[in-house]
């Protein structure tokens, strides 16, 4: 969204047509929905603009819920935004380190910033895109203990605030395309100017959860945060905002329930051995926090093969940080004979998991030319450093 495109959507035309939508409909005739705007008056460059944000609102439900309906979005916005549930445990942290007036440094469409606002915290919210920052402020006109600048997060006044929340940029678009920004270096504000503050006042600072580790100060508290299976965030906490004697921690959050298991370093992985009768993959925040081991030796587990992410034991155990299968029986891990075995079964319908093997599982799918009434779940990995494919039941 450019400028000019934002100014017709905020005016009161733009408001009114946008807000009078019907739910979008990702199946409608879009054609017919642009001609019947346009025999109605309306120009087609507003017409493009209010269809996209009606498209952007819908997606943005899965993270705002119900307050995307009445919320604006850029692209780019959007994709970093972060869910609103993390969001207030962002602001949760703020209020109970006494933090009254957070700097929120690269605020994008303002996710962040509306959770804080929603328990009472004063927000001085900077932005750098200028667009991005229209957006923010549209979001958070309702609160007016916050305060939008158009302005680099380095440049931001800090006196009179006591905290700072910074999401750098870790995305760009272009042409209409939002692409990752793959070198940490290249993130704005900078990651040196991130944990920089952090040496001065309590700071919390989100990145991605693939983001390399050896980037991670050694005082801070790292927290890897999953909701509903999918790895979402790391953030990074310096002074009051992170808690004493935790430097590792996983945040599982699977509806309205969250679950943490945290350490104080990395754990040192469990013994390997040999399969047992159940086999368990550990959460995506449990293994980016390296806290594998910890899980293993509370359950009575041990490590399937040195280095894969897979448990295994000879008792089932119930854990919100591991999903859990039944072995049923081991199959041929060479492609044809396994291809040969799920035909015996008529296995029409397959679910491949799989670590520390080169394979595609679509791919593989396509070559195991599946036909037959019955589904399965196979996992392909190692056994102390061997291929092995197991046919298995989700408990």
């Amino acid at each position: 969204m450019d400028r000019s495109e934002l100014v017709e959507l905020l005016s009161p035309e733009g408001l009114t047509l946008l807000d009078g939508l019907p739910d979008w409909d990702s199946k409608a005739d879009i054609v017919k929905t642009v001609a019947d705007l346009r025999k109605q008056g309306h120009p087609p460059t507003l017409v493009a603009a209010v269809l996209s944000q009606a498209k952007l609102r819908a997606k943005a439900e899965a993270k705002f819920g119900p307050f995307a309906s009445r919320m604006l979005f850029t692209e780019a916005g959007l994709e970093q935004a972060t869910r609103l549930k993390v969001a207030a445990l962002h602001a949760g942290r703020f209020s109970r380190a006494g933090v009254r007036h957070v700097a929120d440094l690269g605020c994008g469409i303002g996710g962040d910033a509306l959770a804080m606002a929603a328990i009472d915290l004063e927000v001085t919210a900077a932005e750098a895109d200028e667009v991005t920052a229209a957006v923010a402020a549209y979001n958070l006109t309702p609160f007016p203990r916050v305060r939008v600048l158009h302005e680099q997060a380095e440049h931001v006044a800090l006196g009179g605030i006591d905290g700072a929340w910074l999401d750098p940029a870790r995305r760009t678009t272009a042409g209409g395309t939002t692409t990752r920004i793959a070198d940490a270096s290249a993130y704005s504000p900078s990651l040196d100017f991130a944990f920089g503050l952090g040496e001065r006042m309590p700071v919390g600072v989100k990145l991605g959860p693939g983001t390399d580790r050896d980037v991670i100060p050694a005082g801070a508290e790292a927290q890897w945060v999953s909701v509903d299976g999918d790895l979402v965030e790391l953030g990074v906490w310096f002074g009051a905002v992170a808690r004493p004697g935790i430097r590792r921690a996983a945040l599982v959050i699977r509806g309205d329930a969250a679950q943490e298991l945290t350490a104080d370093a990395d754990s040192e992985d469990a013994p390997v051995g040999p399969l047992g009768e159940y086999v368990y993959e550990p959460d995506g925040a449990v293994i980016r926090a390296r806290l594998i081991g910890d899980l293993a030796r509370a359950n009575g587990a041990w490590m399937l093969s040195s280095g894969i992410a897979y448990l295994t034991s000879d008792t089932a155990f119930d854990s919100p940080f591991a999903r859990g299968f039944r072995v049923l029986e081991r199959l041929p891990a060479d492609e044809r004979q396994l291809r040969q075995a799920l035909a015996a079964r008529g296995v029409g319908t397959l679910e491949i998991k799989k670590r520390g093997v080169d394979v595609d599982p679509a791919q593989l799918r396509t070559r195991l030319k599946l036909k037959g009434a019955a589904s399965a779940t196979i996992v392909l990995t190692r056994e102390s450093g061997r291929h092995v494919a197991l046919l298995v039941e989700r408990l």
